[in-house]
C-alpha cells in the first residue's frame, strides 16, 4: 500500500503544550537522533515515558481501559456505473452512532475522490514515485485531473424529521454541521448524502479503469463520503488525504451496485443475492468451491463475453453484497472477468472462499490460474495469529496498483510466479493489519505496513513447504541477502526519519527501507533474538484480538507486548523505534580466569554504539566442540563492558560473538578474539 500520513496531536493550551514538548525531546524525537557511536547504560536503559498515558480510557497493561469507547458508522451504500461517461453515481445512508462522553454539533467526512482535483493539497507534496519494473514513470499527484466528488444534497435524520445540512467542503474533506447536537453516550442520526465523480483513468492510484482485451476493468475503491474518526486521542481526526491511507470507524455495510447486464461484480465481503445475477451453472460452481481446496472455475476463460454465461442479455444488473465488521468495502467490475473460488479452512472447522478474478490475460499455469491457491495459502497461515472473519477473500488481477481493501486486493493481472505470490500475500495480510487491527495508519505507519510484511515473512516460510522462501522482495530486503546487513545502510544514515516519525514526512527514499523494512525486521528480531516464539507468539496474538476492530496506538502495542511477555522492552523502542541507534558489539578480550584453562574463560565485550542486545557467545574448544553461552541484554544494564565468565575447563581456540550472524552488527570485525594464553 502507499504511505501512511501522520501529523502530531494539536496541542490546546500551555501546560500542555509543555508537557508534550518535555515528551518529544525526550522520547519520540521526529529529527534523526543521531548515533555518535557511544554506549551508556544510563541512556539506553533510561525509564521510558511513552506518547500517550495511561487512563481510563486505555490502560497501563495496553488494553481498553473501563471507559473505553469507540463511535460507529454503518452504511448503506447504492452506486450505479455509467461506463459511457465513467460515472459513478452513489447514494448513501450513513448511520452514526456517538458513543464518547461528548456531543457533537458537526460531523467530518472524508472526501477521497477529491484527490483528483486540480487543486488538491497532494500535488503539491510529494516528489514522483519511481515506477515498478517493466512500467512507465508516473508522478506521484493523481491522474489524469478530475473535478472530484460532486455533492448534489447532504440531509440528516434527527428526531423523526429530515432535513437539509450545512456542509463545507476543504479539498479533501467535509464538514457537515448539525441542526441539532448529537448527544453522547449513544446518540444516533442518519446522514443522507447524493453525489457523483468521474472515475479516474488507466492510472488513478488507489482506484482505476484499466484496458483489458475482453473489456475495460473498473477497480472501485474510496468511492462514497466516508465518516472521519472522532476518538479519545484527539478528538475528529481530519488528516487531509494525500494519496496514502486511512484511518476509519468500523460498522455493517450493505452494498449495491448497478453495472449492464454482462458485467461481473467482485466486492468486499458476501454476495447476497447471486440468483438474480449468476446462472443456474455459475451458482452450482460457486456452491462447489465451498467445499473444495482445489480450484473450481466460476466463470471459465473460453466463456469470456459469452451471452450464455449471463442470466439475461439486456439492460443492467444489480449486485447486492453485506459485510459486517468492517472498516470499508471496495468492488471491480468488468466483462472482462476470469472467475475461479476454492475453501479457505479456518480454525475451529470454520471456513471461508478464496476468489480470484482476473483479466485473460492473466491466464497461465504459473500466473493467475494460481492466485487462489496463493489466496488460500496465505489467509490459511495468516490465521494462526487470529481468524479470518470475513466470507471471502479476493484477489483482483487489473491494473497492479497493489492495494488492499478488507475483503478484496487489488493486484496486476500481469504478474506472476513468486511476485505474484508476494504482492499477494502481503496485500491479504493488510486484512490484519490494519483492517481487523485498525490502528491510525494515517499517522504511524510502521502499524501497518512493519506490522503485515513481519507476518508476510512467515508466510512465505510456510506456503508450500517454502517454495517461494525466503521472502526477498521490495518489501524485505530487497538485495536478496541477510536481513541485518542489509538494514546497515539505513541504521547509519543520518538523514533518515524514525519508524515514530510522521508518515507524510518520509521520502520516497526512505518509505520502503523504513516503514516496511526496518518496521517488520524490528519484530522479526523481537520475536526471534529478544523474546523468543514461547513468549512473543502468544503476546502479539493477544494484541490482535485485543483491539480487533478497534483503534490501538504505538503506546498500546508497546504496553501489552510488555505486560503479556513479562519483559520491559523500554531499551529496545528506544532504541529501534524512536531513534535509528546503531549495534557493534564485539568482543575485546578472551582470558582463561586466574590464567588457569581449569578455572574457566573471562571473556570482555564492547559496544561501539547506543543499542546493544542479547546474543549468543560461542566457545570453540581444542575437541572440535563449541559452547554456546547466552548473553542476555541484562548484562549491560550497569557497564559498558561487561565480562562473562564461562564455566569452563577445558581448553579454548577461541570465541565468536554472534556465530549466527543473527544481530544487525555494523562492524563484524570486531565479533572474534582467540584465547589469550
Amino acid at each position: 500500500m502507499l504511505l501512511e500520513p501522520v501529523v502530531p496531536t494539536n496541542v490546546r493550551n500551555l501546560p500542555v503544550a509543555v508537557s508534550l514538548i518535555l515528551a518529544t525531546a525526550a522520547v519520540a524525537p521526529l529529527a534523526h537522533a543521531a548515533d555518535d557511536g557511544r554506549f551508556d547504560p544510563r541512556a539506553l536503559f533510561a525509564p521510558l515515558q511513552l506518547p500517550d498515558a495511561p487512563n481510563a480510557f486505555r490502560s497501563g497493561s495496553g488494553k481498553p481501559g473501563p471507559l473505553f469507547w469507540q463511535n460507529r458508522a454503518d452504511y448503506d451504500l447504492k452506486a450505479t456505473i455509467d461506463p459511457a461517461s465513467r460515472t459513478l453515481s452513489g447514494e448513501e445512508t450513513i448511520t452514526y452512532s456517538n458513543r464518547s462522553p461528548d456531543t457533537l454539533d458537526v460531523l467530518w467526512l472524508q472526501l477521497d475522490q477529491n484527490i483528483y482535483r486540480a487543486d488538491a493539497k497532494a500535488r503539491d507534496v510529494r516528489a514522483p514515485r519511481p515506477p515498478r519494473p517493466g512500467q512507465p514513470a508516473r508522478p506521484w499527484a493523481p491522474t489524469p485531473v478530475t473535478d472530484g466528488y460532486r455533492i448534489a444534497a447532504v440531509e440528516v435524520e434527527q428526531g423523526g424529521k429530515r432535513m437539509p445540512a450545512r456542509f463545507l467542503v476543504d479539498d479533501t474533506r467535509m464538514r457537515v454541521d448539525l441542526p441539532a447536537a448529537l448527544a453522547g453516550n449513544g446518540g444516533t442520526l442518519k446522514l443522507h448524502v447524493r453525489y457523483a465523480y468521474t472515475v479516474p483513468g488507466t492510472w488513478g492510484g488507489r482506484t482505476a479503469v484499466t484496458p483489458s482485451k475482453n473489456g475495460e476493468i473498473y477497480e472501485i475503491a474510496q468511492w462514497y463520503p466516508r465518516m472521519a474518526v472522532y476518538d479519545d486521542l484527539r478528538g475528529w481526526d481530519t488528516q487531509p488525504y494525500l494519496g496514502s491511507e486511512f484511518y476509519l470507524e468500523y460498522g455493517t455495510f450493505d452494498y449495491a451496485v448497478t453495472v449492464p447486464w454482462n458485467w461481473f461484480v467482485a466486492g468486499s465481503g458476501e454476495l447476497v443475492n447471486p440468483k438474480d445475477v449468476l446462472t443456474a451453472e455459475q451458482q452450482q460452481r460457486l456452491q462447489q468451491a465451498r467445499g473444495s481446496d482445489g480450484t473450481v472455475y466460476i466463470v471459465k476463460p473460453e466463456e469470456i463475453g459469452q451471452p450464455s454465461s449471463r442470466p439475461t442479455a439486456s439492460g443492467t444488473k444489480t449486485w447486492r453484497f453485506r459485510m459486517e465488521h468492517t472498516r470499508d468495502v471496495a468492488f471491480a467490475a468488468s466483462p472482462a472477468f476470469v472467475w475461479d473460488a476454492a475453501r479457505i479452512n479456518l480454525p475451529d472447522g470454520k471456513s471461508a472462499l478464496a476468489m480470484s478474478v482476473y483479466a485473460a490475460e492473466g491466464v497461465g499455469p504459473q500466473k493467475w490460474d494460481r492466485s487462489t491457491e496463493y489466496v488460500k495459502g496465505a489467509i490459511e497461515h495468516f490465521s494462526q495469529w487470529y481468524p479470518y472473519p470475513w466470507p471471502a477473500a479476493i484477489n483482483l488481477g487489473g491494473h497492479g496498483a497493489g492495494m488492499e481493501y478488507p475483503g478484496i486486493v487489488f493486484d496486476g493481472f500481469d504478474d506472476g510466479g513468486k511476485p505474484l505470490f508476494w504482492i499477494t500475500a502481503h496485500e491479504l495480510g493488510h486484512g490484519w493489519f490494519p483492517m481487523i487491527v485498525g490502528s491510525n495508519e494515517r499517522r504511524f505507519a510502521f502499524m501497518d505496513e512493519g506490522f503485515n510484511t513481519f507476518i508476510d515473512v512467515y508466510a512465505s516460510d510456510a506456503f508450500n513447504r517454502g517454495e517461494y522462501a525466503p521472502k526477498r522482495d521490495g518489501e524485505y530486503a530487497p538485495g536478496g541477502g541477510n536481513p541485518v546487513d542489509e538494514i546497515l545502510p539505513l541504521l547509519a544514515d543520518a538523514e533518515a526519519p524514525t519508524l515514530m516519525a510522521p508518515a507524510d514526512s518520509v521520502s520516497e527514499k526512505y518509505r520502503h527501507p523504513l516503514t516496511y523494512f526496518k518496521g517488520a525486521l524490528g519484530l522479526v528480531l523481537l520475536r526471534e533474538q529478544i523474546l523468543g516464539p514461547a513468549r512473543f507468539d502468544p503476546a502479539f496474538r493477544k494484541y490482535i484480538a485485543t483491539w480487533a476492530y478497534k483503534h490501538p496506538t504505538p503506546s498500546d502495542f508497546f504496553r501489552i507486548m510488555e505486560s503479556e511477555a513479562g519483559e520491559d522492552l523500554s531499551w529496545w523502542w528506544r532504541g529501534w523505534y524512536f531513534n535509528n541507534w546503531q549495534l557493534d558489539m564485539g568482543v575485546t578480550k578472551a582470558e582463561y580466569v586466574d590464567g588457569d584453562a581449569g578455572h574457566g574463560l573471562a571473556v570482555t565485550l564492547e559496544s561501539r554504539h547506543k543499542l546493544v542486545m542479547p546474543a549468543t557467545l560461542r566457545i570453540d574448544l581444542a575437541d572440535g566442540s563449541h559452547l554456546d553461552k547466552r548473553v542476555p541484554v541484562e548484562a549491560w544494564l550497569q557497564q559498558s563492558a561487561p565480562r562473562i565468565v564461562v564455566p569452563t575447563t577445558q581448553k579454548v581456540l577461541h570465541v565468536t560473538l554472534d556465530p549466527d550472524h543473527t544481530l544487525p552488527d555494523a562492524d563484524r570485525g570486531n565479533n572474534e578474539a582467540t584465547v589469550a594464553g
